[in-house]
């Protein structure tokens, strides 16, 4: 009997380690085969590296097959089968499975319940995720390091951000590693939380918290905090990190770095940071086009697709959205449609939506309306994707007074039920009546908006100065503490000034706003004070030294007459400011804009 047996005990750990190196279905299939050959397939290891191996290659039915055939199933097992199920985007089935090893007298573990945690993060399922929570307590394992992570990781992809912390607060510092640092600063960062998250990477750093140094995770979710939050100052303060703790040359934090560069108003300091770059990868030339893009550099937009595709990078539709984006705000009509059309052919990307919506903006910044209008209904869209697209129809018939076209779309965009989304073309349309001269259909917009209750949030503008952001809302001039008073007579004197060079607009008291700031009341108008970015202009240019850029970002759109001032401003002060609003950056330096006023 023994020597009978030697030969299959002496096969058993080749056949394993194949199994081990497997990665495709018929290579596991053909092990499994000479497992059963040479009979030890029945030994419970051997049973677990065969399940292992199935989910390894994605073969869930070949793998749930093996498992209910399994005379014996441990803890291992049914782990295995849940993960191979979170793995496979089926996060449902793990959970049914883990509710079955509840009833099956198998105990959970560590990597069990880390497991489960996963899938709830997948589901996004708070609920089913506090059940697992629970379990984990009453099982001692909620202070595991992974599990916790995972749990962590699971509340903040939930949106409980306040659980997220709870956990993390719970392990204590001898437990938390440079995973769980990372995954609480995700959860901050992904539930645009952007300060939170700068908040705990500084006490990472100024507490030392157990030797823990940040990793190039922590480092890029840092970063990416920034960009969300447009924080130079401090996101200029954490590339010193990335290089001092030698990160400089990780491609992951380079393009990180590239966006929030971009996002801060830096093209210049973004296109540095690129170039460094050995081998771009198509995330890393996407950054950079989409940057440039905003930046209306159309021109390098274009040579860095070029690039690319010499490079042999394949571009995805984020690229290509990017470089459509180029096209409509550079008036490149006919090469962004040709690039819609050929997309499917040349780069195996059919057009999503989001290309279908920047051509129909590209159309309409061109004037173009009826082309956009054919382009509209071609696309076919629905649900939020089709209110993005007739919201932007309906700003370019009212930017090229097409009152007849801008109801059509008006009358699309007030159908839909997403207020916020809604309130915004809805004001459009009001303006639009209101620049027509039709009072009434102005004012029976406005009071449409009341009865259904939707209302739109007010514009605001903020610039940070010595790491600290000061925001500033159309007309209040309180937002500048006290420099108030400076403020007013600054905006005084420099409308003086502006109208000596023609300019007929007003700067410091009520006025008919044209701007998408307008919230208030119906018919001649809105009557807004000054609008929020000249106030965060007026401010930097009291406060931020000489020969330093101002930087200022806008929740909205700005509007022609601010557009007009900046640049008026820009020349007689003669400094340079960068303003990024809703869609786009605008470089002011004597007396012109980097858009050439086409946006």
């Amino acid at each position: 009997m023994a020597s009978r047996s030697s030969p299959a005990a002496a096969l058993k750990p080749v056949l394993i380690h194949l199994l081990r190196g497997a990665s495709d279905l018929a290579s596991v299939a053909a092990t499994h085969a000479k497992v059963v050959k040479a009979g030890v397939a029945s030994p419970l290891s051997s049973c677990n590296h065969l399940l292992a191996a199935y989910c390894r290659c994605g073969a869930m039915g070949y793998a749930r097959d093996l498992f209910d055939g399994m005379p014996d199933r441990d803890v291992v097992s049914w782990t295995t089968l849940m993960s191979g199920y979170a793995a496979a985007a089926r996060p449902r089935d793990a959970m049914s499975l883990l509710r079955a090893m509840g009833s099956s007298g198998v105990r959970p573990n560590a990597v069990t319940f880390s497991t489960a945690a996963c899938a709830c993060a997948r589901l996004a399922d708070a609920g089913l995720g506090r059940q697992v929570h629970a379990q984990a307590e009453v099982a001692g394992c909620a202070r595991d390091a992974v599990v916790a992570t995972a749990l962590l990781d699971m509340y903040g992809k939930a949106g409980g951000v306040e659980d997220a912390r709870a956990v993390f607060d719970a392990m204590g510092a001898p437990s938390r590693n440079a995973v769980s640092w990372g995954a609480m600063l995700a959860v901050y960062a992904q539930n645009a939380l952007g300060d939170e998250a700068i908040r705990l990477f500084a006490e990472l750093r100024t507490r030392g918290c157990g030797g823990v140094a940040p990793n190039h995770f922590i480092l890029a979710t840092v970063v990416s905090a920034c960009a969300g939050m447009a924080r130079l100052g401090i996101g200029r303060c954490v590339h010193g990190s990335v290089l001092r703790l030698g990160y400089g040359n990780n491609d992951v934090i380079s393009v990180a770095l590239v966006d929030m560069y971009s996002k801060c108003g830096c093209y210049e300091y973004s296109r540095k940071v690129f170039d460094r770059i050995e081998q771009p990868s198509v995330v890393a030339y996407t950054s950079i086009i989409v940057a440039a893009a905003k930046y209306g550099r159309w021109r390098c937009a274009l040579a860095l697709f070029d690039e690319m595709v010499d490079q042999g990078v394949q571009p995805n539709d984020v690229t290509l959205l990017g470089v459509m984006h180029a096209c409509s705000h550079s008036g490149l009509v006919d090469t962004g449609l040709q690039l819609l059309r050929s997309m499917q052919s040349k780069y195996g990307v059919a057009p999503c939506p989001s290309h279908y919506t920047s051509a129909v903006d590209m159309l309409g910044r061109a004037g173009q309306l009826e082309e956009a209008f054919e382009l509209a209904e071609e696309a076919q869209l629905e649900g939020n994707d089709a209110l993005l697209l007739w919201n932007s129809l309906l700003s370019a018939c009212r930017t090229h007074k097409r009152l007849d076209l801008a109801t059509m779309a008006g009358q699309r965009v007030s159908e839909f039920s997403n207020q916020q989304d809604v309130a915004a073309g809805l004001v459009v349309m009001s303006n639009a009546y209101v620049s027509a001269g039709q009072i009434d259909n102005a004012a029976a917009v406005r009071s449409s908006m009341r009865l259904r209750g939707i209302r739109k949030d007010p514009g605001c503008s903020w610039i940070e100065v010595k790491d600290t952001p000061y925001v500033f809302y159309a007309g209040a001039i309180s937002c500048a503490g006290a420099w108030a008073g400076e403020v007013v007579m600054l905006l005084d004197e420099l409308e003086s000034k502006m109208r000596e060079r023609g300019y007929r607009g007003r700067l410091g008291s009520a006025r008919v706003s044209d701007a998408h700031e307008d919230d208030e009341e119906e018919g001649k108008g809105v009557m807004v004070g000054v609008h929020s970015e000249i106030l965060a202009l007026a401010f930097g240019l009291l406060v931020v030294p000489k020969g330093m850029t101002i930087r200022v970002m806008k929740n909205l759109r700005m509007c022609s007459d601010c557009h007009e001032v900046f640049k008026l401003i820009s020349g007689i002060v003669e400094r340079e400011f960068v303003v990024r609003d809703l869609n786009r950056f605008h470089h002011f330096k004597m007396g012109s804009c980097s858009c050439n006023d086409y946006w």
